[in-house]
């Protein structure tokens, strides 16, 4: 019974987009004989309705983290390409400069992220999607950016936000 609960709770979350997108593994390239990958996922924008990122990261294989140490990290490279793959809603979204968090992974045990950020620019009527690492100290330059150009008549809003 306390499992259903638990089970219902963290759905009622999901759907209330309290929760970053979760990714989803379509694709995955071996890059050399250590184990080490390129994983591409796909992550739908869980407020903007018809918008899926595609983010490619590598993973580092086992005998890779045996050799080399620092068994508990993946490198911060990242490479993101975001379209439109449906009609376009746009719920509830962050507007400032900061942008909000869309999706979230760990690449490392507990100190590093591979992160994807949206940011809506008005005067371009575009949302700008930013993966990035984010660490406690020593950030990573590493960052790869992709748009998605709205076009008002193909473009819903909720809530009253910009026609």
């Amino acid at each position: 019974m306390r499992r259903l609960f638990q089970a219902g709770l963290v759905a009622a979350l999901l759907t209330a987009g309290l929760f970053p997108a979760q990714a989803e593994e379509v694709g995955k390239v071996g890059v050399d004989w250590l184990g080490n990958d390129i994983v591409i996922d796909a992550v739908p924008d869980p407020k903007v309705q018809g918008v899926t990122c595609h983010l490619a990261s590598f993973s580092r294989g086992i005998i890779d983290r045996l050799q080399k140490g620092n068994w508990f990290e993946n490198p911060s490279n990242a490479s993101i390409s975001c379209e439109q793959t449906g009609p376009i809603t746009i719920g509830d979204i962050k507007l400032g400069k900061g942008g909000e968090r869309v999706f979230s992974e760990r690449t490392s045990l507990i100190w590093k992220k591979l992160i994807i950020t949206r940011i809506y620019d008005p005067k371009n009527n575009t949302l700008l999607y930013l993966a990035h690492a984010a660490q406690v100290q020593d950030g990573s330059a590493k960052t790869s950016l992709s748009t998605v150009p709205l076009y008002r008549g193909d473009v819903m809003w909720e809530k009253g936000k910009p026609q």
